[in-house]
């Protein structure tokens, strides 16, 4: 393959990275622990959207439990948005890993 034939698919490369990066920018990854009592969202950019917590259970759960559901539902949910991530940029690259934070 030619150097200009190998440029022409390293650009389509880097506009198909960055749709899939804006498209994890709009997704939610939702979580709920505690059946239903703490639902965690967060973007597929890793930040946490929402934290909603049910009022019935701030009066009847101890403050270590709560925190502690809240701790899995936000793990729970970072982890489907990153392996959400993993999936569409594997499906892009073939599995190479790509350099600055693809």
């Amino acid at each position: 393959m030619n150097m200009q034939g190998l440029l022409k698919q390293a650009q389509k490369m880097q506009k198909e990275l960055a749709k899939v990066e804006d498209e994890l920018k709009e997704t939610v990854y939702d979580s709920t622990m505690g059946g239903g009592a703490i639902k965690v969202s967060v973007k597929g950019t890793m930040e946490i959207d929402s934290i909603i917590i049910d009022e019935t259970i701030i009066e009847k759960e101890n403050k270590e439990d709560l925190e502690e559901m809240i701790k899995s539902a936000v793990n729970d949910a970072l982890s489907k948005a990153n392996k959400d991530k993993e999936k569409k940029m594997n499906a892009l690259t073939g599995g190479i890993k790509m350099p600055g934070g693809f």
